[in-house]
């Protein structure tokens, strides 16, 4: 019987910037996959926290101090000369100013516009899920009547264009209570505006699939993720999960996000009927993939969500007050 091959725990820096640039490092000579682009970061020492390791070797390779982190996502990848487990941390704080400290090349680069190559395999996922926002909505429509969500859904799209912002805003549409006269006027109404604005949609897996393949991509319920034999054919596949297991099987599944509930910010003690912040910490401590905490949560609840690890807040009446 083969001996199990060991894994190496190692420590990863998204280093973000405030203009949404990402840093990258390229492999120096003599390492393995010498000239390759990568994320800073380093292996674990005995008995070091994931982000004290982060911390130490953004010092060392980056000459960056005071660095402040936050859990993001869990990986494991098979390389010919090791098995690794990735573990992603977001930084958006430090002090200093990166400089190669170990002859590494160092390259800052918008998350729509890396233009590095050849980018480490165990990056690429990654990257592609840093274009997801912070905030994931949903709609409300036959909560509000669709003239109202829709003159609730341009505000935002204005507002976000008041910004300067041209990161796209993630949209779920799910109204299973709508009568399908009105889902499919809503439906040519939002596949119009993602042709001229920054509007990205992803459809329920309760509507019809025909719809989710017209737009960005479908969301599956946790019932129709427990039941699919394969990964949708579409740009991106959400699914809703209420526990570790099922984000395993969105993972295997090939998922790009899930959505992860009830959360409650009051929420503090085992046994609750929804998570609080701390267990939402606990249920995805290892998540392979990102994770929208979702019950009634909103736009100010994302900074809590994400240092509990989430990617961000999934939100729907909060979405559109």
């Amino acid at each position: 019987m083969a001996e199990p091959v060991p894994v190496v725990d190692v420590a990863v820096g998204v280093v973000l910037r405030d203009d949404g640039a990402v840093l990258l490092g390229q492999r120096p000579p003599g390492k393995p996959y010498a000239g390759w682009w990568e994320f800073p970061g380093g292996k674990l020492e005995s008995g070091e926290s994931v982000a004290d390791a982060l911390a130490r070797e953004l010092h060392e390779e980056l000459g960056l101090d005071e660095v402040r982190s936050t859990p993001w996502v869990v990986r494991g990848h098979a390389y010919p000369h090791a098995t690794v487990r990735l573990w992603f941390r977001r930084v958006r704080g430090w002090r200093g100013e990166p400089r190669s400290r170990e002859g590494q090349a160092l390259a800052w680069r918008p998350l729509d516009a890396i233009d590095l190559a050849p980018l480490l395999p165990a990056s690429i996922a990654p990257i592609g899920w840093l274009r997801l926002p912070p905030l994931y909505r949903i709609s409300c429509a036959a909560e509000l009547g669709v003239e109202a969500f829709e003159r609730a859904l341009g505000s935002v799209l204005d507002a976000l264009a008041d910004t300067g912002s041209t990161a796209p805003l993630l949209l779920q549409l799910r109204e299973p209570a709508l009568p399908e006269r009105d889902l499919l006027r809503l439906f040519a109404r939002l596949r119009a505006w993602r042709e001229s604005r920054p509007l990205r949609v992803v459809v329920s897996s309760r509507h019809p699939l025909s719809l989710a393949r017209a737009v960005d991509g479908v969301h599956l319920t946790a019932r129709d993720l427990a039941a699919a034999a394969s990964r949708p054919r579409v740009r991106w596949v959400g699914a809703s999960c209420h526990a570790g297991a099922e984000l395993a099987r969105a993972d295997a599944l090939g998922c790009d996000f899930a959505v992860l509930g009830p959360v409650s910010p009051t929420a503090s003690h085992p046994g609750a009927p929804t998570l609080g912040f701390d267990g939402l910490a606990r249920e995805i401590a290892a998540t392979p993939l990102p994770v929208y905490a979702l019950g009634g949560l909103g736009a100010g609840d994302v900074a809590a969500a994400e240092a509990a690890g989430a990617h961000g807040v999934a939100s729907m009446r909060a979405a559109w007050r």
